[in-house]
């Protein structure tokens, strides 16, 4: 209940700061919660003109390609409805200014999120460094008394070499949140993203196509 409240209240200061311009999204992990989170506030914000996606506290879980996906849609079409507006298609996407908050809580899966983000220029990171405990441990068996010992058997590599364990995913704007910060109500980080994506709005906003004239489809 209080990390809803927490959701919620981040989701209203977003709302009420950008005057209802930009969807705020928090993503505790990319597992169950985190594709459960994801698809209860993506998709109803899904015609704001940007986002703040907030993965502070991630735990990690699998791969959060399915986020990235979504977050990469391309603009397709508008379609023209006889009886009521038009539909945009993809009508789940959103083409504007992306802002994700990280900070030193999120890893593994949390620190594979933000990796994603940057390496397909999603769009601008604020917070913290990640954890950097992007690994996996997998096949794993149980013990008699029911407990169990794991070790990291999995570690990432792309072309660069061994990449994020140990060293996280560095913001492309630092920002600190001490404890004083929160007591006091204030939250730095978030705020500061919303510093950053209402003036990427200025600068780029995302384009709004205008129906042209009807076509004229009568044999003269």
């Amino acid at each position: 209940m209080r990390n809803r409240d927490w959701v919620e209240g981040n989701l209203k200061k977003v709302h009420e700061a950008t005057d209802g311009q930009v969807a705020y999204v928090y993503v505790p992990n990319t597992a169950g919660a985190g594709h459960e989170y994801f698809k209860r506030y993506f998709f109803p914000q899904a015609n704001k003109k940007a986002i703040i996606l907030d993965e502070r506290f991630n735990g990690g879980g699998s791969l959060a390609d399915y986020y990235i996906d979504i977050l990469l849609r391309p603009y397709q079409s508008h379609w023209n409805m006889r009886y009521t507006n038009d539909l945009k298609s993809p009508s789940a996407s959103i083409q504007g200014p992306k802002v994700m908050i990280i900070e030193e809580n999120a890893g593994s899966g949390g620190d594979m999120l933000p990796y994603m983000f940057r390496k397909f220029n999603v769009g601008t990171m604020v917070g913290k460094t990640t954890w950097g405990g992007l690994v996996g441990t997998l096949g794993f068996p149980e013990l008699l008394d029911g407990g169990y010992v794991s070790a990291p058997n999995v570690a990432i590599w792309t072309e660069d070499g061994f990449i994020v364990e140990n060293v996280g995913v560095a913001p492309d704007i630092e920002v600190e949140q001490t404890p004083a910060d929160v007591i006091s109500g204030g939250d730095p980080q978030l705020e500061k993203a919303i510093e950053v994506v209402l003036e990427q709005l200025r600068q780029n906003p995302p384009k709004e196509p205008v129906r042209p004239p009807y076509p004229v489809r009568v044999r003269k």
